[in-house]
């Protein structure tokens, strides 16, 4: 009898191994299309265009790439940021778009290797030049500092301001439209998006301050589990780095 247990545990197991060595690959390469979850709110990195229903950016070309060189269709999921983990770990999408990589995240979700950087900088009005010169004169009691629910964003308005009121906004509504309206007088983000918001909207400016923090690297998040589909992609994101894919999509979307 305790053989019999022993044994039918051992191919429990065994069977569990099988669907993690057959999973997101095998799916995609069988039904022909590659799963990617993007929220379409981070430029340059994703874009929804409202008026076609339809995703650009550096992200939306990464995946476009992946889809073609595996001979597949790509279906973007629409997500938000505060569901794009569980959507990877219910199984809606393959794969997401850029993530910054954290230690929180990868409790439940795996990652590819990383590909891109960033920092994070704070925006304000340009009439606020005076008032707002470096970290620690927005971390005041009547300064109020935007970010985006579930964001990386939205831990570090906490982390660096714990003395000023935080407006967390959920998408889609953005951090950035909070300052122009008036209703906070900053927000954070990337460096990368803070340079791509202040060519659009010529009130808005960087934060001069002494440096950016928290440098991160960005990384598709993936299924935990799935090694085999992991392996995948990070061995097509190495023959793309070696081969200039990525520096040319840099120069494209100008984000160094």
């Amino acid at each position: 009898m305790k053989i019999s247990k022993i044994f039918a545990t051992t191919m429990v197991l065994a069977f569990a191994s099988f669907q993690v060595q057959a999973g997101a690959l095998k799916d995609i390469l069988s039904n022909g299309v590659l799963k990617a979850g993007t929220t379409g709110d981070w430029n340059p990195m994703t874009m929804k265009e409202a008026a076609t229903n339809s995703y650009t950016g550096y992200d939306i070309d990464v995946m476009t790439a992946l889809a073609a060189d595996m001979g597949v269709e790509l279906e973007i999921i629409p997500t938000e940021w505060k569901t794009l983990v569980a959507g990877i770990t219910a199984g809606k999408y393959h794969m997401t778009g850029s993530a910054s990589i954290s230690p929180s995240r990868a409790k439940a979700a795996g990652y590819s290797i990383s590909y891109f950087s960033l920092a994070t900088v704070p925006l304000t009005l340009k009439s606020n030049a005076g008032k707002f010169k470096d970290w620690d004169d927005l971390n005041k009691a009547d300064v109020r500092v935007a970010a985006t629910l579930g964001t990386t964003q939205e831990k570090q308005v906490k982390q660096y301001f714990p003395d000023a009121k935080h407006v967390i906004v959920e998408a889609p509504a953005q951090p950035f439209q909070q300052v122009l309206s008036g209703r906070a007088d900053a927000h954070i983000t990337s460096n990368v998006e803070a340079n791509k918001l202040v060519a659009i909207h010529s009130d808005l400016m960087i934060v001069p301050v002494s440096a950016p923090k928290s440098p991160t690297p960005i990384a598709m998040l993936l299924p935990q589990a799935d090694q085999v589909w992991i392996n995948y992609v990070n061995t097509w994101i190495k023959l793309k780095q070696e081969r200039g894919f990525f520096e040319d999509l840099d120069a494209k979307w100008k984000v160094n």
